[in-house]
């Protein structure tokens, strides 16, 4: 029960964070349509949850460690490719654009719709672009997002989305 709470609780984040940043509640995954057709973000606000709650059970207590940093688990390139989206006017070129960026929920939520913006492709071959493949880019990377989809991430994404279906039928 507590891991329900604990989708739901992170969905409402992740919702809200789309809502301030990007549009209101997305309907679909439309990242197989060409960028100048599509006027929603690549990835589903569920899609954002998932990922969270995969890559670090969306704890919002974590902040850099290693190469990572930030609730999604972010390294520097890809921020960089996703083009260094800053807070408040940040200089991207300042020492702390980085993290203050990929800490910062709603910065980081943009940078990873930067990053499937510009890296989204149908990884597992199932003719579709939708959460499985924007979770293997965000684990595995742009190009090596063909690998393996097996691990503890790929299963608490699934466990994550089959819960989501669930709740919301």
């Amino acid at each position: 029960m507590n891991f329900k709470l604990n989708i739901i609780s992170n969905l409402c984040l992740i919702a809200i964070i789309t809502i301030a940043g990007f549009s209101l509640f997305v309907k679909g995954d439309v990242s197989h349509l060409p960028l100048s057709t599509r006027s929603e973000p690549p990835v589903t606000e569920v899609c954002l949850g998932c990922i969270c709650e995969a890559i670090s059970g969306c704890n919002r207590t974590l902040t850099c460690n290693g190469d990572t940093c930030g609730l999604f688990r972010i390294t520097w390139p890809y921020w960089a490719d996703s083009g260094k989206p800053t807070l408040n006017g940040e200089p991207e070129t300042s020492e702390t654009a980085y993290p203050n960026c990929v800490n910062d929920p709603f910065c980081a939520a943009r940078t990873i719709q930067n990053y499937m913006a510009k890296y989204g492709q149908d990884c597992n071959e199932d003719g579709e672009i939708n959460c499985y493949d924007h979770a293997a880019i965000h684990k595995l990377g742009a190009y090596g997002c063909k690998g393996d989809f097996s691990g503890v991430y790929f299963k608490k994404l699934n466990e994550c989305l089959q819960q989501v279906q669930a709740i919301t039928g």
